[in-house]
């Protein structure tokens, strides 16, 4: 990544994804649009056991909807579903332990579920990291170039770059069903803290909440007002934003969104 992207990624992420860029946000929030019940509805959450997966649940389960919680660990799995269901009183919370990093487990997982259950809503988060990449279709499993766990995470991690691409192009595929991708902003996770120890130490108390990191995707889960914005757009504390920096050159080419697509089709035939 370039030092001017870091830069300015940097700069925007102190005035807009800390916890006094939430406030500042919120104050434009209208308090009533999730001021909602979804008894019936039936919502998906990936790596619900903790962080803004698990605030995610919480919040959903409080509002009366079926949440499936897909985690790899059975045992803190288990210690988030009782606390959710201890919480908000919502005994339909159901888990799934699948890994995640296993194509053929998340292909024979969604075979079986879309036969076993209905769904309503598939929560997706991305990160800001994704601001500072550009798409990159030569390399999509980062083993032509050394390992830069930062920079992998950027480019490939759940609704990053990536994904941000494929959630336009769903968008445009199926018109009927509504897509959209976000960003939490700088929030204190179980995550953050693992996988960048010195930025959390050094930003700690700077960092949202949880439930702050978690707000805009229950806001675009279950709000009318979320529903009513176009489909394909990547969202920021509950408005559409940008998916590029000022000057960072990092949009890509339709042809280059296209070789993505038929990629991804084609490593996806490998895990059937």
């Amino acid at each position: 990544m370039s030092l001017y992207r870091s830069v300015v990624w940097f700069a925007k992420g102190l005035r807009e994804y800390t916890k006094s860029g939430y406030e500042s946000a919120s104050k434009d929030f209208v308090p009533h649009d999730l001021e909602v019940q979804v008894p019936g509805r039936v919502f998906l959450v990936t790596g619900g056991n903790s962080g803004i997966g698990k605030a995610t649940a919480l919040q959903i389960a409080k509002r009366g909807g079926t949440v499936h919680l897909v985690c790899r660990d059975q045992a803190r799995a288990e210690d988030a579903r009782g606390e959710i269901i201890g919480e908000s009183g919502n005994q339909n919370i159901f888990l799934h332990i699948m890994d995640l990093s296993d194509p053929k487990q998340i292909w024979k997982f969604v075979e079986n579920f879309k036969q076993e259950h209905k769904l309503h809503v598939l929560i997706t988060v991305s990160s800001g990291g994704m601001l500072v990449q550009k798409l990159n279709t030569n390399d999509l499993q980062s083993e032509r170039t050394p390992f830069d766990g930062t920079m992998v995470y950027a480019q490939n991690k759940v609704s990053e770059r990536q994904q941000v691409v494929l959630t336009e192009w769903w968008a445009q595929g199926h018109p009927a069903i509504h897509f959209s991708s976000m960003h939490p902003g700088w929030a204190h996770t179980p995550g953050v803290r693992q996988a960048m120890p010195g930025f959390h130490t050094r930003f700690r108390d700077r960092l949202r909440s949880e439930a702050q990191g978690a707000d805009t995707v229950l806001w675009l889960a279950l709000s009318s007002a979320a529903a009513a914005q176009p489909s394909g757009r990547f969202f920021q504390d509950r408005k559409p934003v940008s998916t590029h920096l000022p000057l960072a050159r990092t949009s890509s080419s339709p042809a280059e969104e296209e070789k993505l697509i038929e990629i991804l089709e084609q490593l996806a035939q490998t895990f059937k």
